[in-house]
């Protein structure tokens, strides 16, 4: 179950104080609240925060190691000394690499480059180090994105007689190499610790070079957005100027990886662009070409390796999809009931399970751990959710693991395949002792809900406060609803624009939520925000990013309920293994289950009357149709629609005795049914007379003109002069569309004259008539 959580909430000294701030700084309140909230709390903070720039740059010669490490490298350069970089397979990695080649060059030395390939695995090896050594024998070894944790292998380069410096920016292991290390993570003078590898490449460039150096931060831009790191202080100041580079002055690299023109190269392009196509050769088995294309000055060199990057990063999304599609089969077949989801295969290539396994997790809101098959060895790639740290859990399971290392939120994991079962369990106790269920829930993090029209002074501010990404996410906002006016774009469009008192709302894929958008469920939608521009004026619009509601709630829902209840009755019949229980039983069931397990329970209630007598489930939100999440919590829906998707549950138990069970994914299940309560009891006043059914056949051939729909129901909502219940109506037209006496055409009603019909030849009449005969 999704809820909205507030970012923060204030005492009455701090919003004094961020009264104050907002004067002194002639922002709005509600800008200050935020940033205030993510400890920009003083006037010197906001004043740098809002307009970052290269002038905030830190002095590189307050990181440990600057000063020898540029010693080093100009003494290599004055005398002639063979220097070798040795970089890594990812985005950060190849652009740190592209880094040090180009200010190396414009420093006066052409240095060895070399990248190394993901089947390599990640750092230094003796084996790497002897190959390089055999190609070009350097005098000065130098290492950007990795190196820390290598202190053998550094300690081996130097015994071959060669200097090596170590530029990295990955948590210290307890064994550090012995040589010059630049790592902002060291304690030192340098008062920001959160560069990446391209990061810290930059500022030894800047070391070298001054401000020369700046012509690389489009480089030093793209790796900190495309590996995470918290998008404040220096990170936040290197990615304004480095986007002020793509969109200025763009290098040719970077354009053949984007493809189409732009209005604006922002910090999502980087990352949903081109960080991706980057990371596809390395995935790929590559990478070596990502950095070919950031090396050359080659126009058509250029082209041909931008085309065989998105060429990559197209293969890469394939093989994504059906490892994606061959986990949850996996995953529907052993069920996700654990705190851990943990899956294997031969086939699957290492490359892609990472991404895989950071999207089953986000899906299932919890931490996800997929492996490959190497022999007798598993080789894994761990992704978590924001409140569970996997690293100290896997360290704390460390006695079934060879090797893991990584951080909070991702791993990777080595062991053996006779332990999987062992790191399993171990990892689903560790969990659940160490964690509470409240940390499993997916939380919506929103800044505030608007209760008054948004100002366009503080959208514009929201627009200053990009880029947004990692440790500084873009704020979100919520408004309270009922009823929504909502419609496609355009016509045949799967994106909604949805009208607000407060703000314009524009819901991309939201058609499939439209009826529960239109409804009279109460309802909070969750959207950022942003400004666009047309013909020369400014719009303020709300992005759609999710929606919350309780099925429980709303009167003229009901109509879409009983429209779904009269849809189940034309669809195939499912059959299933049933148990009829008594309340009493039922209820004792659903208490086991849930005491059991958090995931995996599907209470059903075909009436939403029926939840009156479950007192114990007042607490628990009604889905209406369809799970409104994909992690298999336990759910309550209400009246499922014949096309939802339940096979994620292994458990499931109906509230109430329904008019059927046509829910495909309940094939061969075994379900337990209420027998003592009627889920039924919508149909027992349905007039299913000839003559009324007659009268309303009339009235549609009569005013097919003015009533509007593309179903029954929506037929229904603009029937209200013709004096028929509505329940009547949507069982009626049913019937008559199942007979072929009318169709819905290009969104409008035709009706057929002259067609002979016998209303027994009616599915939905026939068992309409069948429940109200069981209930009498």
């Amino acid at each position: 179950m999704k809820k909205i959580v507030p970012e923060y909430s204030f005492s009455e000294e701090q919003l004094n104080s961020i009264s104050a701030l907002a004067a002194e700084t002639d922002l709005t309140e509600q800008t200050v609240r935020i940033l205030y909230a993510r400890g920009i709390d003083t006037p010197e903070k906001i004043r740098r925060f809002m307009h970052p720039s290269r002038k905030n740059f830190l002095s590189p010669f307050l990181m440990q190691g600057m000063k020898e490490a540029v010693a080093m490298i100009t003494e290599a350069r004055d005398t002639g000394k063979t220097v070798a970089v040795f970089g890594d397979y990812d985005a950060d990695g190849v652009c740190a690499s592209a880094i040090m080649y180009h200010a190396l060059k414009k420093f006066g030395i052409d240095a060895h480059i070399y990248i190394p390939e993901r089947a390599d695995g990640y750092g230094l090896s003796e084996t790497a180090i002897d190959r390089i050594f055999e190609e070009c024998n350097p005098e000065l070894f130098i290492t950007v994105d990795c190196g820390i944790s290598n202190a053998k292998e550094a300690q081996y380069i130097y015994e071959l007689g060669t200097d090596v410096i170590v530029t990295d920016h990955h948590e210290l292991p307890e064994d550090l190499p012995d040589c010059v290390i630049i790592n902002p993570k060291l304690k030192d003078d340098y008062p920001y610790d959160n560069l990446c590898g391209a990061g810290v490449a930059f500022k030894l460039a800047c070391a070298l070079l001054g401000e020369d150096a700046y012509e690389y931060l489009d480089f030093a831009a793209l790796a900190t957005v495309a590996d995470s790191v918290p998008l404040l202080g220096e990170n936040r100041d290197i990615v304004t100027e480095g986007l002020k580079r793509f969109n200025d002055n763009p290098r040719s690299c970077f354009m053949g990886l984007i493809g189409k023109v732009y209005d604006e190269i922002t910090a999502q392009t980087l990352a949903f662009t081109i960080a991706p196509r980057v990371n596809a050769a390395g995935r790929m088995g590559d990478a070596r070409s990502a950095f070919a294309l950031f090396a050359s000055d080659s126009e058509g060199e250029i082209y041909d390796l931008s085309v065989k990057l998105c060429a990559y990063n197209a293969e890469r999304q394939k093989y994504c999809d059906e490892l994606y599609a061959s986990a949850k089969k996996k995953l529907k077949a052993k069920g996700a009931y654990g705190n851990v989801i943990m899956l294997s295969d031969k086939s699957w290539n290492a490359g892609f399970i990472g991404i895989v396994a950071a999207r089953i997790a986000e899906e299932y809101n919890r931490p996800t751990l997929l492996f490959v098959h190497n022999g007798d060895m598993l080789k894994g790639s761990a992704r978590s959710i924001e409140s569970v740290n996997i690293f100290t859990a896997l360290k704390n399971c460390s006695q079934y693991i060879e090797e893991f290392g990584g951080h909070a939120q991702a791993a990777g994991v080595n062991l053996t395949f006779d332990n999987f079962e062992n790191l399993e369990r171990a990892l689903n106790e560790e969990i659940s002792s160490t964690y509470t269920a409240d940390d499993f829930e997916q939380k919506i993090y929103v800044a505030e809900e608007l209760t008054a029209p948004l100002p366009e002074r503080f959208a514009r501010e929201l627009m200053a406060i990009e880029p947004c990404g990692v440790g500084h996410r873009r704020p979100l906002f919520c408004i309270s609803a009922t009823s929504c006016t909502a419609r496609p774009i355009k016509n045949g469009s799967p994106h909604l624009a949805i009208r607000s008192p407060y703000v314009d709302l524009t819901y991309f894929s939201g058609l499939r939520h439209l009826k529960i958008i239109e409804s009279d469920v109460n309802k909070k939608i969750v959207f950022d925000v942003s400004v666009s521009k047309y013909k020369g004026r400014e719009y303020v619009k709300g992005l759609v990013r999710d929606f919350i509601y309780d099925g429980r709630t709303g009167r003229a829902v009901a109509e879409s309920i009983f429209a779904n209840a009269v849809s189940r009755a034309y669809t195939p019949t499912v059959n299933v293994e049933k148990t009829l229980l008594s309340t009493e039983e039922t209820k004792a069931l659903i208490a086991q289950k849930r005491a059991e397990c958090d995931y995996g329970l599907c209470m059903i209630a075909s009436d939403r009357r029926t939840l009156k007598f479950y007192e114990e489930l007042g607490g628990v939100n009604g889905d209406l149709f369809y799970p409104s999440s994909r992690n298999v919590s336990n759910a309550l829906i209400i009246s499922p629609a014949p096309d939802a998707d339940l096979s994620g549950f292994r458990d499931f138990v109906f509230l109430d005795a329904p008019s059927d069970l046509n829910i495909k994914t309940l094939a061969g299940k075994q379900v337990f049914v209420n027998r003592e309560i009627c889920g039924y009891k919508m149909f027992e006043n349905i007039s299913v007379s000839r003559e009324r059914l007659l009268d309303i056949f009339a009235a549609l051939r009569r005013e097919v003109n003015t009533l509007v729909g593309e179903t029954a129901e929506e037929l229904a909502a603009s029937c209200d002069g013709l004096g028929f219940d509505k329940f009547d109506f949507i069982f009626a037209v049913t019937v008559f569309e199942e007979l072929g006496l009318v169709a819905f055409c290009d969104g409008a009603l035709t009706v057929y004259r002259g067609v002979k019909a016998d209303l027994s030849d009616s599915t939905v009449y026939r068992k309409v008539c069948s429940l109200q005969q069981r209930g009498a």
